[in-house]
């Protein structure tokens, strides 16, 4: 066996070591779930078991209270490896995106790294961001410095697939309000403006957009005022979009025909417009020099990986944010059957099941091996930034 394969022997021996440890905390995260910039216990946990296994960790990083990050150094000079960890859940059905898994793979990979910075150089961070489902907490530590000296970056995502390179859509969101005039809507509806009427009418116009977009575009909203009395025409109204696409330059294109969908809206109703836009997650850019290695370590260790398909499904995430400024890689691990839809209590219920268990091991092994093979060898790290710098430039 190779050197580098005998350190990735004493990595998966130290995970496996810790193996009731680290599921024991992500079934304690799947119990306790918080929503957005609100997981204090959970960043609270993943910290404190970080300082247990003899790592450096700053808590509160990037003024975000529950973002942490935890390092380890080597024996000299090298690279600085990512490993990123989520923790947020949803509202109402908890851990049905299997953040418990995520967050402890992160942990578990950076101990088993661990076990073998005494023959490598450069480090390994554990960075804890929160938010990713509400928020975009990653997209605030990159803007906030804490990918600057990071020189690649890995995390898992569960799923009921296996694979590595699968990009994600960019996002934005609008938010749209119409003011309009309250009358009394049986004695004086001519002397009303309705808003809701423009809400509902920038919805019908966004249909009628749809036909003319390309098949990678994703609109998708929810009416968050809509008035108070059914009697009264309403006189404000305001509704949510979410708009998507694979390429950032698209995205920017679709939201701005929402927009007219809203003026002409506006136009027709006579209800004043103000919309404001959010700045949402960007595409990824999966690195193929990142993925080969990964891939080839799950194979290592008997795990099957499938290509990604040309129309692959896939939605949005804030590791794309950290994908346009570092090389990165956002894999994802089967813990159920295909019938199973994420963002569901049944896969809920699979983040914490044996094979969400097996997931979360395997996920955080790949990931020390992976770690490992740019530890050991630098040159692979800057391979993985031409790489990004030339992806960068064709986009």
């Amino acid at each position: 066996m190779s050197v580098v394969g005998l350190l990735k022997a004493r990595a998966l021996s130290a995970i496996d070591a810790h193996r009731a440890e680290f599921l024991q905390i992500s079934a304690t995260i799947h119990s306790q779930p918080e929503l957005a910039f609100q997981e204090y216990k959970s960043s609270a946990l993943l910290c404190d078991v970080l300082e247990q296994h003899g790592f450096t960790v700053e808590r509160g990083i990037a003024g975000l209270p529950t973002a942490f990050r935890a390092a380890m150094h080597g024996v000299g000079d090298g690279p600085t490896i990512a490993l990123v960890a989520e923790y947020d859940a949803l509202p109402e059905i908890g851990h049905a995106c299997g953040h418990n898994i995520i967050g402890t793979a992160a942990v578990a990979a950076g101990v088993g790294v661990k076990a073998v910075m005494d023959e490598l150089g450069g480090r390994v961070v554990v960075i804890g961001a929160p938010a990713e489902e509400g928020g975009g907490g990653k997209v605030i530590l990159v803007e906030r410095g804490a990918f600057a000296d990071v020189d690649a970056a890995m995390m898992v995502h569960p799923s009921t697939y296996t694979l590595v390179n699968r990009a994600s859509l960019a996002s934005m969101r609008l938010t749209v309000e119409f003011t309009g005039k309250a009358s009394h809507a049986a004695a004086a509806p001519d002397d009303g403006i309705n808003a809701l009427e423009a809400v509902i009418l920038t919805f019908n116009n966004v249909n009628a957009l749809r036909l003319h977009l390309k098949s990678d575009a994703r609109i998708h909203g929810i009416i968050t005022h809509g008035g108070t009395a059914v009697n009264v025409i309403p006189d404000y109204a305001a509704a949510v979009f979410s708009v998507r696409a694979a390429t950032q330059t698209y995205t920017e294109e679709v939201l701005r025909r929402v927009i007219q969908c809203a003026e002409a809206a506006s136009m027709a109703t006579g209800a004043q417009l103000k919309y404001s836009i959010t700045p949402g997650y960007k595409a990824m850019i999966p690195n193929v020099l990142l993925g080969r290695l990964f891939a080839d370590n799950w194979r290592a260790i008997g795990v099957e990986v499938r290509d990604a398909l040309f129309n692959e499904r896939m939605g949005s995430t804030d590791f794309g944010n950290v994908s346009q400024v570092v090389p990165a890689i956002h894999p994802y691990i089967a813990i159920a059957s295909t019938d199973v839809v994420g963002h569901t209590v049944e896969f809920r219920a699979a983040a914490l099941s044996p094979a969400g268990n097996e997931g979360l091991i395997n996920a955080a092994k790949a990931m020390a091996m992976t770690t490992i093979d740019l530890l050991a060898n630098p040159a692979l790290v800057q391979d993985a930034k031409a790489e990004l710098a030339a992806t960068r430039e064709r986009r």
